[in-house]
């Protein structure tokens, strides 16, 4: 090997886990994203008092990648570029377009700014297309993270949702840039020496899609569990069940609301994250449900902290994050084989059949009855969340990389 990786990301995904697992090692080149809390203008948020920053501002706060200096490109002008403009998107078209965009935009970018002296390239499917063919062309190898399903698979499962649920439907329909979306994550694989999957379900799906599931390796995510340790909780006769995530089809918010309905006088539930725009207050309200909005990543542990279950039921996810920080917080997990989680079924949490809000208040209600069990399950989850650790995701992801890494190959620039 004669150089290291560049690694590119558009957000603070994973908290930045691939670009600190690579600079721990030694073997990252550049880590290039749009915007973060530690270079431009936004370094001074830190002089403005938290107490008068909004929300979006405190979710930008939070955006430091734990990477040296001299290692970090970010483009700040761009990435506030791209957030002004998808706050004015007028639904999930419009939010397409502008992903597309985005991802081009970036990589024009990035390729600006040049691969320095790597020998390979890491990037996120759907925006990095432009990058890896560039570094195929210089001999440089390339891996490409499918962090969710295939974009057509994608709709296909939401519009399966928005059939059974169409007040909650919105605009899913007629999104005539979602096949364009789907052919430049073919062009990715096509391009790309791997395809890094964080979960059984997502490699699946790449072949559900006639991907080449050859190419494919299988990476499930780690998190730094230590900072989602919950104090002992105390048990009390209502059942106390959180959901984290976008409130719509996708994260199966219909199923929350109609188990919360089902289940008034027995348990309280929280969800919390964004709320689609247009969507009827009333699909939401359940004298038994509170919803929170969008919240700082920071401020989620306090959530994990009130809970005693963590439900999920997503019709399509990759493998979502905050079920592995639910496990570190000590919550079963309830979710569904899409989302993509490492919970272990009846040990550690339920894995509970798509669709079927009958199988999420019978495994809510075994949980709210027995104590004992609540209490053997949370020890599980706290154990099998030390198993997906930040270290051990490093572990897994070079371990993946290493026959890429191991190549003898020029330098790029």
């Amino acid at each position: 090997m004669t150089g290291g990786v560049v690694t590119s990301q558009l957000g603070a995904r994973m908290h930045y886990a691939v670009p600190r697992i690579l600079s721990e090692a030694g073997l990252l080149e550049r880590f290039y994203t749009d915007i973060c809390a530690v270079q431009g203008f936004p370094r001074l948020l830190s002089f403005v008092p938290r107490r008068w920053q909004p929300t979006p501002i405190r979710r930008l706060a939070g955006r430091i990648p734990a990477v040296p200096g001299d290692k970090l490109r970010s483009f700040p002008l761009l990435g506030a570029y791209q957030v002004a403009r998808r706050m004015r998107a007028t639904g999930p078209a419009d939010e397409t377009r502008l992903a597309l965009l985005d991802g081009e935009a970036f990589s024009r970018a990035v390729l600006r700014d040049g691969f320095g002296g790597a020998s390979g390239v890491y990037g996120i499917a759907g925006e990095c297309l432009e990058q890896l063919q560039a570094a195929k062309a210089r001999g440089l190898w390339t891996a490409v993270e499918q962090i969710i399903a295939p974009r057509d698979i994608v709709d296909r499962l939401v519009a399966g949702e928005a059939a059974k649920f169409p007040a909650w439907a919105g605009s899913v329909a007629g999104d005539p840039y979602a096949g364009v979306f789907a052919r430049r994550e073919r062009e990715e694989w096509a391009v790309a020496d791997i395809i890094v999957c964080p979960s059984e379900f997502v490699r699946d799906m790449v072949a559900a899609a006639g991907g080449p599931v050859g190419k494919c390796v299988l990476v499930p995510y780690g998190i730094e569990t230590g900072r989602f340790a919950a104090p002992p909780r105390r048990r009390e006769n209502r059942l106390r069940v959180l959901t984290v995530g976008a409130v719509g089809l996708r994260k199966g918010s219909p199923y929350v609301v109609e188990a919360a309905r089902q289940m008034v006088g027995e348990a309280e539930f929280r969800m919390v994250g964004a709320i689609a725009a247009g969507l009827p207050a009333a699909l939401t309200q359940s004298p038994n449900l509170r919803l929170f909005g969008a919240v700082p990543r920071a401020e989620i542990a306090a959530h994990f902290a009130w809970a005693d279950v963590f439900l999920l039921p997503s019709a399509c996810e990759g493998s979502a994050t905050v079920s592995y920080e639910a496990l570190a917080a000590g919550l079963p997990v309830i979710a569904t084989p899409n989302t993509g989680s490492v919970v272990e079924d009846n040990v550690s949490g339920h894995i509970v059949p798509l669709g079927s809000t009958a199988a999420i208040t019978a495994a809510l209600r075994g949980l709210a009855g027995d104590h004992p069990r609540l209490d053997a399950m949370s020890a599980a989850a706290t154990a099998r969340a030390a198993e997906y650790d930040l270290a051990a995701y490093g572990r897994r992801l070079l371990a993946a990389l290493m026959p890429l890494l191991s190549r003898v190959g020029s330098a790029g620039g």
